[in-house]
């Protein structure tokens, strides 16, 4: 079964939804609904990490996330915490988050690792190349699915070196991170190469940028959630173990379909 996370940006510049959750209250209640609709995961991230956005202080960053983490917990869901940060991450888990997921892959805050070491939290590597800031810069790639795959191999070999256990590792090839439009899409053509790997992968296509130019000048939000359920029941059928989205009910209802289709339990 293809596990749904649900993204939940308690921010107020986020890429897609920006200013809709800006405060914990906002937050936990649209975690609520992403939990009724199907997540299987609730994702909390207190900093955008769209193209061109600024750090935050950790002290914002915390406020925004560990109440709403608290309260999901407490209700009985299983939580995320989407930091690039050590300190937060180590709050999150003491909070009772059970994944931290860092989309810089612990290049970010190089405490990361041995932070999370230390906890009995999984870990999410992200592919990641530089701040969002000027990501864009780094998007070079020769053969990107073996690249990708080459520099998440690199990740895990030192998360391992810091002590975190195998089993307790996801790969995240960060779609859209320090990646052109085509260079998302021959990533995902590629999704072979980081399926070997042989660990569990998480996809995030949600709404991003690279879905526009499919879709044409009337990129709306509602047309980028039907996209993304469509690249969720691709990721499955190319080996996602999970696919983090906004629109958990569409991709529900995708995944479903899928699972109907074939005619088994896969989902």
């Amino acid at each position: 079964m293809t596990a749904i996370w649900g993204i939940v940006n308690v921010t107020p510049d986020s890429f897609s939804d920006g200013g809709d959750h800006p405060d914990p209250t906002t937050g936990l209640a649209h975690a609520r609904a992403l939990r009724a609709a199907g997540a299987h995961v609730l994702d909390i991230g207190g900093e955008s990490t769209r193209p061109g956005s600024e750090r935050v202080p950790l002290a914002v960053e915390r406020a925004r996330v560990l109440p709403v983490i608290e309260a999901l917990v407490a209700e009985g869901a299983v939580v995320s915490i989407d930091t690039m940060n050590a300190d937060t991450a180590v709050a999150a888990v003491a909070a009772g988050a059970r994944y931290v997921n860092d989309v810089a892959g612990g290049l970010a805050d190089p405490d990361m690792f041995a932070a999370v070491a230390e906890t009995a939290a999984a870990i999410v590597i992200g592919h990641w190349r530089g701040p969002s800031a000027d990501m864009y810069a780094r998007a070079e790639y020769d053969q990107i699915g073996r690249e990708v795959a080459q520099e998440l191999a690199d990740r895990v070999a030192a998360a391992v070196a810091a002590g975190i256990s195998t089993e307790r590792i996801v790969i995240d090839p960060g779609i859209g991170f320090a990646k052109t439009a085509e260079q998302s899409w021959e990533l995902l053509r590629d999704l072979a190469e980081i399926v070997a790997l042989g660990h569990p992968v998480l996809i995030g296509t949600s709404r991003k940028r690279f879905l526009t130019p499919v879709l044409g000048e009337d990129a709306s939000r509602e047309r980028r959630d039907l996209a993304t359920a469509v690249t969720s029941v691709l990721a499955a059928d190319a080996g996602a173990w999970a696919v983090r989205v906004h629109d958990v009910g569409a991709t529900r209802d995708a995944l479903a379909v899928r699972t109907a289709w074939q005619g088994d339990e896969r989902g």
